[in-house]
């Protein structure tokens, strides 16, 4: 290992990678590049494997994550300041969640904001209108999470107008590579709004700064592999 990285650049990006995160049980981390190349700010490539990872509240069990040609501000962390991204970088992996990190995930902001998502498609998807404003008016307390063979289970407590019904969301996940997640045998109920507890397949498009190559969603376990876009 060249001097710069494991005097500076290696202890630089463990304080970097471990500040974005609440906690992390495990981070090894492997640098590439020669010294000429990491004075100029290149980094031919950073290899990440963490375990047991809390994100945005978001509990991840196995990370594997690769970067290349990564641009930092090294003559900054030369004289002690904090690694920062200069270039928005494509980063490849995998990651690894069980039931136990998706129900300890549950009140996380982060999944929140999803399963908020998730419900404004559905009730979209219904042909109902303004569905973000018509959420407003629900009080929406998830307490469940489960990943079963290929479906999610998605349980809480709904409370409109002052009445309070379990609500319960079920439905088979299948990818459509490499940024659509199509949900079937879709199954709703405690929502008042949606008399039809069944609704038709529909799609959700993740977005393209995601790229997946496989999503392998096992008894209680899903792996996913592909690509994501991390900004300075």
């Amino acid at each position: 290992m060249s001097r710069v990285i494991s005097k500076v650049l290696s202890p630089a990006m463990q304080f970097w990678l471990r500040s974005q995160v609440e906690e992390v049980e495990t981070l090894d981390i492997s640098i590439q590049g020669s010294d000429r190349q990491i004075l100029k700010g290149h980094v031919s490539g950073v290899t990440l494997n963490g375990n047991q990872a809390i994100y945005q509240g978001l509990h991840l069990g196995e990370v594997q994550l690769k970067g290349e040609n990564i641009r930092i501000n090294i003559g900054q962390v030369l004289r002690g300041k904090p690694l920062q991204l200069l270039e928005t970088i494509r980063v490849s992996g995998a990651v690894a969640i069980s039931n136990q990190n998706l129900q300890a995930s549950i009140s996380s902001a982060l999944l929140g904001e999803g399963f908020k998502g998730l419900l404004e498609t559905l009730l979209e998807h219904q042909g109902i209108s303004e569905p973000s404003r018509l959420l407003e008016s629900y009080d929406i307390d998830w307490h469940g999470a489960y990943l079963d063979n290929n479906y999610f289970i998605l349980q809480g407590n709904l409370t409109h107008n002052g009445v309070t019904n379990p609500l319960n969301i079920k439905a088979k996940l299948t990818l459509i590579p490499p940024q659509t997640l199509q949900l079937s045998e879709v199954e709703i109920q405690g929502i008042p709004d949606i008399n039809n507890h069944n609704v038709k397949d529909f799609s959700v498009d993740l977005g393209s700064d995601v790229s997946i190559n496989s999503f392998q969603l096992d008894t209680d376990k899903l792996v996913c592999e592909g690509e994501l876009l991390i900004r300075p």
